[in-house]
């Protein structure tokens, strides 16, 4: 039994103050976490944005002895480890990962190039997984860390014209759950938020090819799917209640348990698409989706061939 006085000890003071790097800071979910992140001086924050965003974030934080600002393009491998060794010298390491900078391209299969789906997949998972492996020898020798990979409801189901989007979320995925085994004896903690829809402006920001550009008023074959999931997920998203700052919050939460979930639904939506995932049978999880896509009954009749 513990002796009385330990109970009336004044608590030692806290030294350890994670350091917490954050990509995509512009906008968004990175924008939010890092204005969540601003006033907590428990912690030493990296906000980071490709150099063309910057200003933005310079408009927004004053940059002090516990909130740094720098330019980080994700796709880029010289500028990933330029960054960490910076990070490395000046706090001896990251602490905590969260990987949110990302694109999303809409536009259907066929409709993408080689070229779109290299710079889908190099924002969205070839860069993330690029700082994973810089920020891992540190977690791995201090015996804790976390990485937050910001995912979607994409990574759980794919949705027509976003095929590259899902992939990278999917490859995103993947990764982390191999990766949750490979960390949890060295006591690194890996967790997936998934977002679905979230009310703000984002999906103005969508990547087009050269054939998805709405400007050529999306004739031909695919005109349907064009014309009612660009609408159809414009809608849902002001329609959704769950705000950037929202997600933020569940961020941090994820930031401060002890051992977070690997997979953390971080909207209502996102929350009832796993679950349907989960106890819907597979033979009839596709056709229900189909049947609740705006119109997907009469997409492409005057252009399909299929046989009756």
């Amino acid at each position: 039994m513990r002796p009385l006085i330990y109970f009336f000890q004044r608590k030692k003071p806290q030294y350890y103050k994670p350091v917490v790097l954050i990509t995509g800071c512009s906008s968004g979910i990175g924008m939010a976490v890092a204005k969540l992140l601003h006033g907590r001086t428990e912690y030493r924050i990296i906000a980071t944005a490709r150099e063309k965003s910057l200003e933005k974030v310079r408009n927004e934080f004053l940059e002090d002895e516990r909130f740094l600002i720098r330019a980080l393009d994700v796709t880029d491998e010289k500028s990933r480890e330029q960054l960490i060794r910076d990070i490395n010298r000046t706090w001896g390491g990251v602490d905590i990962l969260i990987n949110n900078a990302g694109i999303s391209y809409r536009a259907v299969v066929e409709h993408m190039t080689e070229q779109d789906e290299e710079l889908q997949m190099a924002t969205n998972y070839f860069g993330p997984m690029g700082l994973i492996r810089l920020c891992l020898p540190h977690m791995r020798e201090t015996g804790r860390g976390k990485i937050i990979n910001i995912s979607s409801v994409s990574g759980m189901l794919a949705m027509p014209t976003m095929s590259a989007y899902s992939a990278s979320k999917f490859a995103l995925e993947g990764a982390s759950e191999s990766l949750w085994y490979e960390m949890r004896p060295f006591g690194v903690r890996i967790c997936l938020v998934q977002p679905g829809f979230i009310h703000s402006p984002s999906h103005k920001n969508v990547y087009h090819t050269a054939q998805s550009d709405p400007t050529r008023n999306w004739s031909g074959p695919y005109c349907d799917f064009y014309k009612n999931m660009t609408p159809f997920v414009e809608r849902m998203m002001n329609m959704s209640l769950t705000t950037p700052e929202k997600v933020a919050k569940q961020i941090l939460k994820a930031m401060k348990a002890e051992n977070p979930p690997l997979w953390l639904p971080a909207t209502l939506d996102a929350t009832v698409f796993y679950y349907i995932r989960r106890l819907l049978p597979r033979r009839m999880l596709l056709p229900f989706l189909y049947w609740c896509l705006p119109g997907a009954r009469n997409w492409a009749k005057e252009h399909s061939h299929r046989r009756k």
